[in-house]
This record gives C-alpha cells, sequence and structure tokens, in this order.
C-alpha cells in the first residue's frame, strides 16, 4: 500500500485547498476562486477514486470494513453527491458545507491503520455484508446533505426574520426549495438505509450464532431508521411547521453520528 500512500496524501493536501478556496468565495462570492475550487474538488474526487481501486485491487475484499476504509468510502460518497448535485443545481454552498464534512471525515482516517491489525475473515467478505456497508455509506451520504439543507433552511429563516438582506443570503436558495431538497435526501436514504439493515439481519441470521438483534449497534441502526422514517412521516401528514422539521432533521443526523462514531461494542461490528 505504501506505492500509493502518494495518492492518499496528495488528496488529503488538494482537499484542504479546496476546502479553503470555497471558504473565501464563501466570505467574499468571488467566482475565480469558486471555479478554482470546483476544480480542486473533482481532482480530489478522481484521486480518492484511484486510491479506493488500488485498494479494491490490493486486497481480497471490498474495501469497506475497516473504519479507515469506511471513513475514506464515506468521505467519497460526499464528495460525489456534492459534486452531482452542484453540477444539476448550482448550489456552491451546498458543496462547502457537505465538503468541510467530508474533508474532517477524511482527516480522522489519517490516524487509523489502511489495513487491518488481522486478517480479514471470510465471512466479513460476504457479498452480503459488503453490500449491507455500501448502502449504509451512501444513506448517511444522502442524510449529511439532507442535514446541510436543514441548516442552510434555519440560517436562512433566521436571516429574513431579522430582515438581514445580505449578499450571502441571495445565494442561498428559497427556504422552499431548501426544505424539498432536504426532504428528497430523506426519501432516498431511508430506503437504502432499510435496505441495509435488511441485508445486514440476513447475513447475521446466516453465519452469527449469537442474538445479534439484541447488539447495541443493531438497536442504534433501528432507532436511526425510526427517526428518519418518522420525520417523513411528520413531513408527509404536514404537521410541523418547517422550522420544526429541519431542527428535527439536525436531530436525527446527531443519532447517526453517535451510531457511527460512539456505537462500537460487539464482536461483530467492532473495528479492527
Amino acid at each position: 500500500m505504501a506505492d500509493v500512500r502518494w495518492i492518499y496524501d496528495l488528496t488529503i493536501f488538494l482537499y484542504a485547498a479546496s476546502v479553503l478556496f470555497y471558504f473565501n468565495d464563501f466570505l467574499q462570492s468571488n467566482r475565480k476562486v469558486n471555479r478554482l475550487a470546483f476544480g480542486l474538488l473533482a481532482v480530489v474526487w478522481a484521486l480518492q477514486t484511484a486510491f479506493f481501486v488500488s485498494q479494491a485491487m490490493t486486497k481480497d475484499y471490498f474495501p469497506v470494513i475497516t473504519l479507515f476504509e469506511t471513513l475514506f468510502f464515506y468521505s467519497w460518497v460526499l464528495v460525489s453527491l456534492s459534486l452531482a448535485i452542484h453540477y444539476f443545481f448550482r448550489i456552491d454552498l451546498l458543496v462547502f458545507f457537505t465538503n468541510i464534512i467530508g474533508f474532517v471525515v477524511l482527516v480522522l482516517s489519517m490516524f487509523l491503520p489502511e489495513t487491518p491489525i488481522k486478517a480479514v475473515s471470510h465471512i466479513l467478505t460476504s457479498e452480503l455484508l459488503l453490500t449491507h456497508v455500501t448502502l449504509a455509506m451512501f444513506s448517511y451520504g444522502a442524510f449529511s446533505l439532507s442535514m446541510v439543507f436543514s441548516v442552510m433552511y434555519l440560517f436562512q429563516h433566521k436571516m429574513l426574520k431579522e430582515r438581514k438582506w445580505t449578499p450571502l443570503l441571495r445565494r442561498l436558495p428559497s427556504l422552499g426549495q431548501l426544505e424539498a431538497y432536504a426532504y428528497r435526501m430523506n426519501m432516498l436514504g431511508v430506503p437504502m438505509l432499510l435496505l441495509s439493515i435488511v441485508l445486514g439481519t440476513i447475513w447475521g441470521k446466516m453465519v452469527l450464532p449469537e442474538k445479534f438483534l439484541l447488539d447495541t449497534k443493531v438497536f442504534f441502526s433501528l432507532l436511526l431508521l425510526a427517526a428518519y422514517s418518522f420525520w417523513l412521516y411528520k413531513r408527509y401528514r404536514d404537521t410541523w411547521q418547517k422550522r420544526r422539521l429541519a431542527q428535527a432533521n439536525i436531530f436525527a443526523f446527531a443519532l447517526l453520528l453517535i451510531n457511527f462514531f460512539g456505537v462500537n461494542t460487539s464482536n461483530f461490528h467492532s473495528w479492527w
């Protein structure tokens, strides 16, 4: 892995530069800086893809098992989704805020080993398990973008309420658009998370002797699914104010972070 480590290091450097340029554009609304930041982000995506492919080619399994691999893949998902949404909808501030998360996630992976401490068991290379993890990361990516839309909604709501007509306010989509985008992202994330849990349950029933449904990670995953499903229900019934929906969406994302980083107590959900 040392021969491709330079790709990872270069990715970190260019990602930091892209985020800094986006921050400059956030403060001064400079189109040249914005285009430079976007170009660097596109290069970051290409480098991340190359590094991920190199890992897949050198390992005997799809590299989404260890914490390093899942953090890297999560960051790649965030970059991919932000680039796609920017291409179709041209929401510059979304790309900036989303990639703050993506950059922090990638930096966290720097402190973790690239390869498992011990050999990966054959039961961890099952197609069911790998699909389970991959779908979970894509759902987390969708939920991350939804959270960013909700934060932008609350920010714009506050600015409008206080009658602060700043240039930044003009760069944001309307409140209705932000709320609709958050809804669509959750509509994508919930089915993927549900399918991920179903596949994980099938895999667990096949290979795990213990009562894995009583596991803390499983419990929090079901709680997370319930929280986002309840959010979709309340949004569909239109019984909550949009501001309250945005706040609840951020709370649900906090549960996601707890589930991803804070819950790690079982044998089969422990990181290598």
